[in-house]
């Protein structure tokens, strides 16, 4: 038995990536300026980190939870709480300690693992959002080396704005498009494919 009065009713929302992009892009920014030795220091970085790095990040994951897209949802919260986790590292000053940094080096082989994969799904999404991880993964390759074979730090500082700059384009692109309605930024064709899956921002 079926009830003809039932309708479906679908929610719209607001592309969410636009926001979780640039709150990347600036707290990315932000970080490799400390690693390139333009500025000094962490305290500052602080708030950035926190309310752009993180709670930007946060509040587009929820958002893309909601229109039921994965990719986007599992990026932008694994990267917020990672900004969560590097702030309040350094808010309490283990920045200096050495067993923190070993086990902050892990833990960031673990999100090379995590971004590893998600490098191959941004593959098949656009040029853009490839860019986006790809440096994402120098900038983790970076801080592993870093950390363990006491590399430069200059590698991981270049990857990083790597980062911020991609990730200011692609933000460019996601909200001028939407404002527009249509194109205004190439994201470039997606470099791959995966069978049957359309995968969205």
């Amino acid at each position: 038995m079926t009830d003809d009065n039932v309708k479906e009713v679908r929610m719209c929302f607001a592309e969410p990536a636009a926001l979780g992009l640039l709150g990347l892009a600036i707290v990315t920014l932000v970080a490799s300026s400390q690693k390139l030795g333009w500025t000094e220091g962490i305290d500052g970085m602080l708030p950035w980190v926190f309310f752009f790095g993180a709670f930007a990040q946060i509040i587009a994951s929820l958002t893309e939870f909601k229109r039921n897209n994965a990719f986007g949802a599992t990026a932008f919260a694994a990267y917020g709480l990672f900004w969560f986790a590097i702030g309040m590292t350094w808010y309490l000053g283990y920045q200096n300690d050495a067993a923190y940094l070993k086990q902050l080096g892990f833990a960031i082989i673990g999100m090379l693992i995590f971004n590893t994969y998600m490098l191959y799904g941004a593959g098949a999404m656009n040029k853009g959002m490839f860019f986006v991880f790809f440096f994402i993964e120098l900038l983790f390759i970076g801080m592993i080396l870093n950390i363990f074979m006491d590399f430069t730090p200059i590698f991981a500082g270049i990857a990083e704005l790597g980062v911020a700059i991609s990730a200011f384009y692609t933000s460019a692109a996601v909200v001028l498009e939407a404002t527009a309605g249509f194109p205004v930024l190439p994201y470039g064709k997606p470099l791959w494919k995966l069978n049957k899956v359309e995968i969205k921002l």
